[in-house]
């Protein structure tokens, strides 16, 4: 039963960063408004593929709650009912909880496929729910795990809904993103725990734990520093300002972000040097200079090629899997860590 616990830990991280990748292409391709309900899409279990679908029909079957588009706004059907050969407003709502009736085919879908990675994200994790049931007086860390991943899966749904009702509003975004990180933390903790007799043990000091723990704050604050560039560039591109202008009309933030990445990646490149010097045995190191180095050749790509679109889903991608390496490394730590007799 416990190497369930690993697999499908494993196959809830990837599900995850999936999301995250295609969260980030919503916004890429400005589609956040695709679906204008929250959970439907128009009102469909199924969206619509062509304008058409969204127009008043005569003599046409109509469910409760399904969207059309009437004079450049969205109506609602207040019941299930077949329409006449006339157009009657009494069966018919304004949706009032924003003003956004714009069809897209291509950013609806968009929209749909992120949501439905999000609900297939949830499978994994009632699963692991139920299942750490059988573990509750073996190890109850594995229950409180599954919960509390349970429950952020929850929260971010009801942050989705709120994210759409309010027409992407600001901060939200970022507060959305940093739940996904807690629930890759979250699975990583967990997965560490089901899998501890697989790994290998490593050493540390107080000082290389200190510095870790530094550092992965230091990327989580970078990470909240950039959705905050992002939804300013969310904001210009909305008021119209060309893209080419967009580099000169950033503000604390954007410098903030680009000056905070020097000490990122001085404090990786020392963990590194001195796990490789030491022969501490993170492996996770690697990895993590391997990718900080695309991050920073990404990062300059988008500030001097006016953002890019290929570049910013990548950008944000990378940043989440290198917070997940150097957690791991923690986890790694936490479980099999033992003192070096060197004063490192």
């Amino acid at each position: 039963m416990k190497k369930w616990l690993i697999i499908l830990s494993r196959i809830e991280i990837a599900l995850l960063f999936l999301v995250i990748i295609a969260g980030s292409v919503v916004r890429m391709t400005d589609s956040g408004m695709g679906c204008p309900d929250w959970p439907k899409c128009f009102g469909h279990l199924i969206p619509p593929t062509e304008r058409a679908q969204l127009d008043w029909q005569p003599n046409t079957e109509f469910h409760k709650n399904q969207i059309i588009i009437v004079n450049e706004a969205l109506y609602t059907a207040v019941d299930a009912f077949t329409t006449s050969e006339v157009y009657n407003a009494e069966n018919w709502a304004k949706y009032t909880k924003h003003d956004y009736a714009i069809f897209n085919p291509i950013h609806t879908w968009i929209e749909y496929i992120n949501r439905l990675l999000g609900a297939l994200a949830g499978l994994p994790m009632l699963a692991l729910f139920f299942i750490s049931l059988s573990f509750v007086r073996k190890d109850w860390r594995y229950f409180a795990l599954a919960a509390a991943g349970l429950f952020m899966l929850g929260f971010e749904a009801w942050l989705g809904k709120l994210v759409v009702d309010g027409n992407l509003i600001p901060g939200s975004i970022t507060i959305h993103m940093l739940g996904a990180l807690i629930l890759v933390a979250i699975m990583l903790v967990f997965n560490g725990l089901a899998s501890k007799e697989e790994i290998k043990p490593v050493l540390h000091t107080k000082r290389f734990l200190s510095l870790m723990l530094i550092t992965l704050a230091f990327t989580l604050l970078q990470i909240t520093l950039g959705t905050q560039v992002r939804e300013l560039v969310d904001g210009l591109h909305q008021s119209g300002v060309e893209r080419s202008e967009w580099m000169g009309q950033m503000d604390i933030f954007f410098y903030i972000h680009r000056s905070f990445s020097i000490l990122i990646l001085a404090l990786n490149i020392y963990l590194w040097w001195t796990n490789r010097k030491d022969n501490m045995g993170y492996w996770q190191w690697n990895w993590v200079i391997t990718l900080l180095g695309l991050e920073v050749l990404l990062g300059i790509i988008l500030a001097y090629f006016d953002l890019p679109k290929f570049a910013q889903p990548l950008h944000l991608l990378l940043a989440a899997v290198i917070f997940a390496f150097q957690l791991h490394a923690i986890i790694h730590l936490a479980l099999k860590g033992q003192l070096s007799p060197l004063k490192t």
